[in-house]
């Protein structure tokens, strides 16, 4: 049995490092950048530079990776995560990070392409649901890891731009020293964007707005702990708790909306993050302890959505649709991730540092309104001809190739 999944487990430690830099050097940047005194805009643009470069690689990889292979593309993907990590570390520069973040962005994309397609090809029929699992697992895991680093280091010297450089370089030695052959090429990644609104309106928008409550946290939640006043540690904790959470709710949540019209649970979700991200923004919380419990109640709801509205999706779409319904939704959550740092750094200027929350909070209602609305225009799908709630992966690092390692893909759907 551990001969079968050894070379899935190669790839799994190469996506462990990876994602460990990620969240390493993700969470290191606006902690640094509020120390040097950058804006609140400037922080927040290096969240959208960064989506907008992962939006591109999942368009663009697809061809690099056929020009040069899959062991080759993701070693320069990898060498150019390390590269960059080192110069964000040399060149304390607004206008430098903001470029080097959109190549960040750019890398991640083409580097878990890579390893997506690779897990999906040694993934089968029997074992393909154990295979997403572990790929969800060491997803969560080392993104918590990276961020905890970062409260064992100190954001003010250069240490910690070397340590995420070390582990981008880690992430090339096992796809690099393996002999497992290489999966067949990458397909291009495409957004039909009237298929997707005709299959689901509600899932549609909703990953859209869900990218933008998710991209303002995800980017300025650092920020905002930082000018509250609690430690590091607190909020690496708090960040990684926030993501944490709501992979912990998102099978309850599931099951729960497996046996009603999940836009009644899409709706209830919605609301409920609304109302933490309120609370903290009227309670104005100080004390970390607090802080952290509240955010972290607001991300056991807000980090459900995602998985929700891509379900409400499957359910409507032909189980051959559902790599290019997922992909699709993926895509459009990308483009929210772009327009919620924006909108979340300029609340946070004109206002307090709560005043993020107003930004997913107004994400968050528009959502549960309009799921309201749609409920009234469209029967639910029976509950004996749904597709069963699957959790998900962190949107983090997930490209349109994840799609494919979802149990119920078959490979011949895959092609």
């Amino acid at each position: 049995m551990f001969a079968t999944y050894r070379p899935i487990l190669s790839l799994l430690r190469g996506t462990a490092f990876l994602l460990a830099a990620s969240g390493l050097h993700g969470l290191l940047l606006p902690l640094r950048g509020q120390e040097e005194g950058f804006s609140t805009t400037v922080l927040g643009l290096l969240g959208t530079a960064w989506a907008g470069g992962f939006v591109a690689g999942c368009f663009l990889a697809p061809r690099l990776v056929r020009r040069a292979g899959h062991v080759r593309a993701f070693g320069a993907f990898a060498a150019s995560g390390a590269i960059i990590a080192l110069l964000t570390g040399l060149m304390i520069h607004p206008v430098a990070w903001i470029i080097l973040r959109a190549a960040t962005g750019f890398t991640m994309a083409g580097a878990f392409m890579v390893i997506e397609s690779w897990l999906n090809e040694k993934a089968t029929n029997e074992n393909r649901g154990t295979v997403f699992g572990l790929y969800m697992m060491v997803t969560y895991a080392s993104i918590m890891a990276g961020q905890m680093i970062v409260a064992a280091g100190d954001v003010r010297s250069d240490s910690l731009f070397m340590v995420a450089g070390i582990f981008f370089c880690l992430a090339l030695l096992p796809t690099a020293m393996s002999t497992a052959a290489t999966p067949k090429p990458l397909q291009d990644v495409s957004l039909d964007v009237r298929s997707l609104y005709a299959n689901s309106p509600v899932a549609f928008f909703g990953c859209l707005l869900v990218g933008v409550a998710n991209g303002a946290w995800g980017t300025l939640g650092a920020v905002y702990g930082a000018r509250i006043g609690i430690t590091t540690a607190e909020i690496a904790l708090m960040m990684s708790l926030v993501v944490v959470a709501g992979a912990a709710m998102q099978l309850p949540v599931g099951r729960v909306s497996d046996r009603t019209d999940r836009r009644y649970v899409l709706a209830a979700a919605s609301l409920g993050a609304a109302l933490f991200g309120l609370l903290v923004f009227f309670a104005t919380p100080r004390g970390g302890v607090t802080v952290i419990v509240m955010t972290a109640c607001y991300g056991a709801l807000a980090y459900t959505l995602y998985s929700l509205a891509v379900a409400h999706a499957n359910d409507h779409a032909s189980p051959e649709d559902f790599v290019k319904v997922s992909g699709g939704l993926l895509l459009l959550y990308g483009f929210g991730t772009m327009i919620g740092p924006l909108l979340g750094s300029l609340l946070m200027s004109w206002m307090r540092p709560e005043s993020l929350f107003l930004a997913t909070a107004a994400a968050h209602i528009a959502l549960a309104a309009y799921t309201l609305l749609r409920i009234s225009k469209r029967a639910p799908v029976p509950v004996d001809a749904r597709e069963a709630f699957k959790t998900m992966p962190s949107e983090r690092g997930a490209t349109p190739e994840a799609a494919r390692l979802d149990p119920r893909i078959k490979p011949e759907q895959d092609g």
